[in-house]
């Protein structure tokens, strides 16, 4: 499986906000492998998977091929965050204020990872 060295644009403006445990504390890491896929960005402890939406997931087969993924990476108990690239463009504060909410959602089931 190969691995992207390079984010995209998105990906970048994202990972500026989640990087060095800034939102909550968290650490997430970026293009974790999980069985045969590479998710965009990925909390272990919450077992929370974020992936960043481009123009290839909205070509003919692209959205049938994500929820197949995505139904495969959440048998594992894998919570899944999707957003388009748009939505990081013009909307970060929101993507934000969802990721935070979900992971708020996340410690309470998880005992207080979050101290």
């Amino acid at each position: 499986m190969h691995l992207r060295n390079k984010l995209t644009e998105t990906e970048l403006i994202l990972w500026t906000k989640l990087k060095g445990r800034q939102l909550l504390r968290v650490k997430f890491r970026r293009q974790y492998s999980v069985g045969p896929f590479v998710l965009d960005f990925y909390s272990t402890n919450l077992k929370l998977a974020i992936e960043i939406d481009g123009e290839s997931h909205f070509v003919k087969g692209g959205p049938e091929r994500d929820a197949e993924r995505e139904q495969w990476i959440r048998q594992y108990g894998i919570t899944f965050l999707r957003f388009t690239n748009e939505d990081v463009r013009n909307n970060l504060d929101s993507v934000i204020s969802k990721i935070a909410s979900i992971v708020k959602k996340l410690d309470k089931q998880n005992e207080s990872y979050l101290v």
